[in-house]
Order: C-alpha cells, then sequence, then structure tokens
C-alpha cells in the first residue's frame, strides 16, 4: 500500500465504531429516502442505506439551473451502479426572488426548496425519514441550509456519527465508490458573490466557463462571476499547471461569456467568498 492508502485505513480504524454506528442508526430508520446530489458524502450515504434497508432506501436528485448537467447525469449512474431507486425531480428555488436576491441566506431557500419536496416524497413513498450527506466538518462553515435540514428534521447519519470528510472519503474506498476521491462540490449559485442577482443565464455561464476549464485537465477549482470577469480560483497543488496553461484557460473563461478572465493568485479553498462577504461559521457547540 502506499502512504496515502496507509492513511485511509488508519481513518478506516479509528472510525470504525461510529461508523458501524451510523448502520445500525440507518437500519433502525427502516425506511430512508436519501437527497442525493451524487457527491462524496450523499453517495456513501445511499450506500449504506441501500446495503441495511434494501429497496426501502431511496435516493432523490433535484434538477434546477444551479446543478451542472455534468452532475446530474452522474448522480444517475452512481444510483445505478450502488444499485438503489433513484427519482429525478424539478426544483424551483431559482424562481424564489429570495433565493434570487443572494443574500447569505441564499442557501436556506435553496434548502427549504429541496427538502418540501424530500417530505412530499418520502411521504408518498411511505418511508421512515430524510437523509442527507451533511458531516462532522460542515459544522465548521456559514451554512444556512442546516436551518432548513432541522425545520424539517432532516436525519444527518454522517454528522450525528461524528464522521469527518476524511474518514468519509476513507469508508467510500473501501465501498468502492467511484467518488471517494472526488474533488469538493457546491451549487453553480456559490460562485456569485452575495448581493449579485442569481439569474438562470449567470449560472449557465459558470456551468460552461467550469466545463472548458475541467476539460483541460484540472480538477480543483471554481469561476466566480464577477460581472464581466471570470476569476478562477485553482487548488494549490494545480496552480503551476493552471499558469502553465493561462492562455487555454482564459479562452475557455471568454469563451463561456464572460468579457475578461482572471486566474487568481490565492488558491482555492471552500468559503472564500464567505471570508470576502465577512460571513462567519457558526460558533461551536
Amino acid at each position: 500500500m502506499t502512504a496515502t492508502q496507509q492513511d485511509r485505513a488508519r481513518l478506516r480504524d479509528r472510525s470504525r465504531g461510529r461508523f458501524d454506528g451510523m448502520r445500525d442508526s440507518v437500519r433502525a430508520i427502516g425506511g430512508a429516502l436519501v437527497a442525493f446530489s451524487g457527491g462524496v458524502d450523499s453517495t456513501l450515504v445511499l450506500a449504506v442505506a441501500r446495503e441495511v434497508l434494501g429497496d426501502r432506501a431511496v435516493g432523490l436528485t433535484a434538477h434546477s439551473p444551479s446543478v451542472p448537467g455534468a452532475e446530474r447525469a452522474e448522480a444517475r449512474a452512481l444510483a445505478g451502479r450502488i444499485g438503489a431507486r433513484h427519482i429525478v425531480v424539478e426544483s424551483h428555488e431559482v424562481d424564489d426572488p429570495r433565493y434570487r436576491e443572494n443574500t447569505p441566506e441564499r442557501c436556506y431557500f435553496c434548502k427549504s426548496e429541496l427538502y418540501r419536496i424530500c417530505d412530499e416524497t418520502c411521504a408518498r413513498l411511505g418511508l421512515g425519514a430524510v437523509l442527507d450527506g451533511f458531516n462532522a466538518d460542515d459544522r465548521g462553515d456559514h451554512r444556512p441550509g442546516q436551518r432548513a435540514a432541522g425545520e424539517h428534521r432532516v436525519i444527518s447519519p454522517l454528522a450525528d456519527a461524528g464522521l469527518t470528510k476524511d474518514e468519509v472519503r476513507a469508508w467510500s474506498e473501501a465501498y468502492g465508490l467511484p467518488t471517494w476521491d472526488k474533488p469538493q462540490m457546491a451549487c453553480l449559485a456559490s460562485r456569485i458573490p452575495h448581493g449579485t442577482p442569481v439569474t438562470p443565464e449567470r449560472l449557465a455561464r459558470i456551468e460552461a466557463a467550469e466545463a472548458g476549464v475541467r476539460a483541460l485537465g484540472l480538477r480543483q477549482f471554481r469561476v466566480r462571476d464577477h460581472g464581466l470577469i471570470g476569476r478562477v480560483e485553482v487548488a494549490a497543488e494545480e496552480m503551476e499547471r493552471a499558469f502553465a496553461r493561462r492562455a487555454e484557460v482564459a479562452n475557455a473563461v471568454r469563451k463561456a461569456g464572460f468579457a475578461l478572465a482572471a486566474l487568481d493568485l490565492e488558491p482555492f479553498r471552500s468559503g472564500r467568498l464567505n471570508e470576502v462577504d465577512g460571513v462567519s461559521p457558526p460558533a461551536a457547540p
């Protein structure tokens, strides 16, 4: 094994008791609808739910302009690989003026729409609860969507078990899930600074720009929408490659509809726009 594989094996050993407890808690529900994006966390939750609940585990993926089409297609493929029933629905958060206003509470309105749909589907199918992929590390960022989850009594089995993102990745590898090393993902609206309205046109432009940059072989990055400027943040380990191909990166961003492209000198990290806007994570309990 490589050192990285050894690290992940140690993470599984360290968290085995908590992971087994999480499986038991999902089994005890008797039937679950998983809010399934196809990301690292919700994929593991759906895989565990399918393992312990069988056909009583169902994944639900919401379609909207804020989710890249490639992510929606990947969610369908992942559900098929897991063998879980998969429901795809249209969500309409972009129709909500409170969402479009794009305050720091934007995610609350998005998740409220998602969990409303989940509640209705869960009741129609006669399942016991709605599950999400919130993990223990997510408590360290500003996530108003979790308030919506609490209001809808959504269960977060990973966070409840204290499983961190690294532990989720380690167990995803053990389950043979291709998402174990998938880069962090977030809705396209997270690329738009607070106070700048969210529109389908902006979302489509961001999606096209990121698809173009991804086609160049970069994995962990964001294209931030600053009006005429598309600002590209790239993970530290990929910055050298990005700058070596800066002309191609700029061309991909401009081709998507931005007048100018900027390659950020600081590396990508989740929550940078929150920091710029002065939005703080919740206080530790």
